[in-house]
């Protein structure tokens, strides 16, 4: 913990309230996706992390200091989260979570892909310049692969968030989601390759267009009217 950091935490305790509005703004959106990975609507994860916000600003003595503060955080928002979805009937426990996503996931894309620490071996490759249409595509890719994150499994999804978005410790990870390094490594593995396999399909370029009767070969109109 950095000299900043330390005085950070000593105002939270202190209950500073210009401090905790900070801690507030840093971390609360990345918690609400987090909660949202096991409750069933936005709505249900804001309910949850605001429950946390008061855990976090009462009983702030509970954070020992030894880890992250926003691991600190997002055990507690997991484990509210997992309390409120059993008490919806949402999910049945972590274990079970853990269990099917390991068990019933496809890796799909060569291991070999991959570096050591995740990143792709061969990642695509960037633009050489920034236009109008690159950034619209951009904002337009970004809302696709929100979707692609919101639809995979609960554990991969809650694993790529707090190790690949939130940027958490792994060994922080495995503690929050009650999983080995090893299961940790798998999940983190098949929420890459799916969205891996999910950008790849939206940039594969579009095939050929087949030129109909009467069209000039590479025209969009037809011969007759792109004489006049």
């Amino acid at each position: 913990m950095t000299v900043d950091d330390t005085a950070f935490v000593r105002r939270l305790r202190e209950r500073d309230l210009a401090a905790f509005r900070t801690l507030v703004e840093r971390h609360h959106a990345g918690l609400v996706r987090l909660a949202r990975v096991f409750c069933a609507s936005r709505a249900t994860a804001e309910e949850v992390v605001q429950e946390v916000w008061i855990v976090a600003f009462t009983r702030f003595e509970g954070y020992s200091g030894n880890g992250s503060l926003k691991a600190w955080l997002a055990g507690i928002v997991v484990n509210k989260a997992k309390t409120r979805a059993v008490r919806d009937r949402r999910v049945a426990s972590f274990s079970e979570l853990a269990r099917s996503d390991l068990e019933n996931g496809t890796d799909g894309l060569d291991p070999k892909r991959f570096r050591g620490d995740g990143s792709w071996a061969d990642p695509p490759a960037p633009w050489d310049a920034m236009t109008p249409e690159r950034d619209v595509a951009g904002r337009q890719l970004i809302v696709h692969l929100q979707d692609m994150i919101d639809a995979l499994p609960p554990m991969q999804r809650a694993a790529l968030l707090l190790r690949d978005v939130e940027e958490h410790d792994p060994a922080e990870v495995c503690r929050t989601l009650e999983v080995t390094e090893g299961n940790l490594r798998v999940l983190l593995h098949r929420a890459r390759t799916r969205l891996r396999a999910q950008l790849e399909a939206l940039a594969a370029p579009a095939p050929p267009r087949r030129e109909r009767p009467g069209e000039a070969v590479g025209s969009a109109v037809p011969r007759r009217l792109a004489t006049l």
